[in-house]
Formats: C-alpha cells, structure tokens, sequence
C-alpha cells in the first residue's frame, strides 16, 4: 500500500501538520503543512486515513478507559458540576500496520487529525475545555491505536435532595460519537476512579460505566455517585433551628405576667423569621421531590408562631378584663358606682389563676408536641422516598429519546 510509506516516512522524519485536519468541539483547524518532495497521490490517500477503518460485517470496536481525577464545584442549586477526565482510547486500523522487518521501529507517533478518531460529544456538558489542543495517537505496528485525551467539563446532573444534607445522588456524563453510526461503531468502556482529594462537600462513592442499548449512534455512559459529607448542613442549618426552638420552649417557663416573656417570644420568633428567609435562599427547589428540610422548617415556624399567639393571648385576657368597665345602667340601678373594694383583688386573682393553668397546660401539651414531631420527622426522613417526575425528553407520549 502506497499509504503505509507514506505515513512512516512522516512520522520518522517528523514531518506532517501543524495542526488538526478536521475542526473538532474546542480544537483550532488550520492548514496542512506535507512535504512537495512526495510525489504520491497523498490527497485520496490521507482523506482515506480519516475514514472509520473497515471491520468487515462487523462495527468497529473502540476500548475507552476513563480516568476520573477531579470532581469540584457541586453547585445544587444551579444543579451543575464539574470534572476533570482522561480519556484513553485504543482501536484497531489494519490501514497503518507496517513490517517491522523493513521498518524496524516498535511505534510511532501521529498527530490525531491525520488518522480517523472519534468525534465525542457530551450530551450533559455546558462547556468543555479540551487540555490539549494537538493531541498525539501512538501507532503500533499492527495498526494498533491508542489516543489519550484530557478534558475538564461543567455538566448537569439531577440531583436527589430529599433527603438533603445525607443526599446521594447519581450524575452521567453521556459521551456520544455522532459522527457514526451503530453499524459502524461500537464503545466498550470502563472508568477508572484516580480521585486522591477527599476535602470536599461532595464525595464520589461509586463510579462506573455502561453501554445503553438501541441508540441511534455509538455511545457510552460514565454514572458517578455523589454523597453529601453533610457537615457544612448540619452546622449552618440544623443546629441554628434546634436551638430557637429550644430556646423557645424555655421561654415558657416565664411567668405569664413577667412582660419581658412577650419580648422574649417576639424576639425569637422575628429572629427565625429572618433565619428561614436566608434560609429558603439556601436550598435548593425543585418541581418534585423537594428537601424534607424545606417542610421542617415550616413546621419550626408554625410552632414558633402558636407559642407566641398563646403568650400574647393569655397575657392580654386578664388584662382587657381587669380593665373593661360594668355597664353604666346597671350601676345606676343598684346605686352602686363599681364592685365592692373587697370582691376586686378576688376577681383579678381568679382571672390571673384561669391564665396561668391553661398557660401550664399549653406549655405541657407544646413540649409533648415539639418532642413528637422530632421523633416523627426522623422516622419519616429515614422511610421516606419519591420518585421523580420522569424527563420531558422520557416522558410518553410528549417524547422520548430516538430508538432503533
């Protein structure tokens, strides 16, 4: 084959591109710089080279190996994260095998865009930034391949918050080879987990890869599991709320007619108010399968609310009595100006008796029911589940992903 010399005269001499041949997803295309001295019909040769290699009936099997090295940024409430990867592709091209026995070299090195290699796209990606722009494939003499890939990516990822800050969640990195189709290609992928740095919110607990089945086009899928260390949560979140709502069930060992216990509820009360408005800003929402902490904290404000109302409430009763006159024609027709000196100190004692047994009872029946409803929540958040709204891209009849 006139190709093979071709190629091992460029690759022993150092001759060949400047720069990729094809314009590829964050790679600059520039001309072809190939020695005039040739004198062989390179153009229909070298376009063949970036032609899939022929496998006979059978798809074209390409070996992907993806080292995970990185994953940062986990922002949940853009529901996006970044990564870093190496990719390391390996297929076979009979095309570029040579006789070592003329050519006595064990490999060489070829720039990507003078061979054919596939074109990636990753379905899930906001941007992608390619760390090589020239990247090399190394050639062995059978025609063997191996092209190594380095990329840093932004992607989206759904995930699970219920039960935020102890979420796990699973993020895919969908790589897709549009360029071909099924029938031409085929991925046989396994990651690689290379993470060393375990000072992060999010970990990565579990990593592996599939291959999905009736797809328009050659694809892999690469599943990362995200778990939340939860420690930055539970510090920022959970303990500020304990603490307001037991500070409030302190409040109600006050007495009722101290009036610093009025100030004392209100205080807490208005303090939460701006503690859960940061905190609505803080978690994250979603059309279904919202945090469980989003309903706790409710729950907190409403019981915050009650106790209040409760002191206000029974402070004031005796108070609006004690101060409420009797009917003026009533003390006309008994001639009597007012109640008698001696009845006054025993009605006001009464209604302030009436105020302090129902707020003793309230206070009981409060810290019964502040007690039960941690209880409840915990066993709930450790039952519970939801399962998500499907896709609007799987979602039948409104669509779905195209099928063979």
């Amino acid at each position: 084959m006139a190709l093979q010399p071709l190629l091992l005269h460029l690759a022993f001499l150092r001759l060949g591109t400047t720069g990729p041949l094809v314009q590829g997803r964050g790679f600059r295309s520039q001309t072809v710089a190939w020695p005039s001295f040739f004198d062989f019909n390179w153009p229909q040769e070298v376009q063949e080279t970036i032609q899939i290699p022929n496998n006979g009936s059978a798809p074209l099997l390409v070996d992907v190996q993806v080292f995970v090295s990185n994953v940062f940024n986990v922002d949940i409430l853009r529901y996006t994260l970044s990564s870093m990867l190496l990719l390391r592709l390996s297929w076979l091209d009979s095309r570029l095998a040579w006789n070592t026995s003329v050519h006595p070299q064990h490999a060489v090195t070829l720039p990507w865009d003078s061979l054919w290699t596939p074109g990636l796209t990753i379905q899930e990606a906001l941007w992608v930034d390619w760390q090589d722009q020239s990247p090399r494939a190394r050639v062995d003499p059978d025609g063997h391949v191996i092209l190594y890939l380095a990329l840093t990516t932004e992607t989206n990822c759904d995930f699970e918050l219920l039960h935020f800050p102890r979420d796990q969640s699973d993020c895919n990195l969908s790589f897709y080879a549009l360029s071909n189709t099924v029938l031409e290609l085929e991925f046989r992928a396994r990651a690689v987990n290379e993470i060393v740095s375990v000072k992060r919110e999010y970990v990565v607990r579990d990593l592996k890869t599939q291959v999905p089945p009736q797809q328009l086009v050659p694809c892999f899928q690469v599943t990362l599991r995200l778990q939340n260390t939860a420690l930055k949560a539970v510090i920022a979140l959970l303990v500020p709320g304990e603490a307001l709502l037991l500070a409030d069930m302190c409040g109600g060992l006050l007495p009722l007619r101290a009036t610093e216990r009025i100030a004392y509820k209100v205080t807490l009360l208005l303090g939460y108010l701006v503690f859960h408005s940061s905190l609505v800003q803080a978690l994250p929402s979603s059309s279904s399968c919202n945090p469980l902490l989003i309903y706790y904290f409710t729950v907190l404000l409403l019981l915050l609310s009650v106790s209040t109302m409760e002191t206000v409430l029974l402070a004031a009763l005796p108070a609006r009595g004690n101060l409420s006159p009797a009917p003026r024609g009533e003390q006309q027709d008994r001639g009597d100006p007012g109640p008698h000196p001696a009845e006054a100190p025993r009605v006001k004692g009464s209604r302030r008796s009436w105020a302090e047994a129902a707020d003793h009872i309230f206070f009981l029946v409060y810290v019964v029911g502040v007690v039960c409803s941690q209880f409840f929540f915990i066993g709930f958040w450790m039952w519970a589940t939801c399962k998500s709204d499907p896709a609007p891209g799987k979602a039948i009849p409104h669509g779905g992903q195209p099928r063979l």
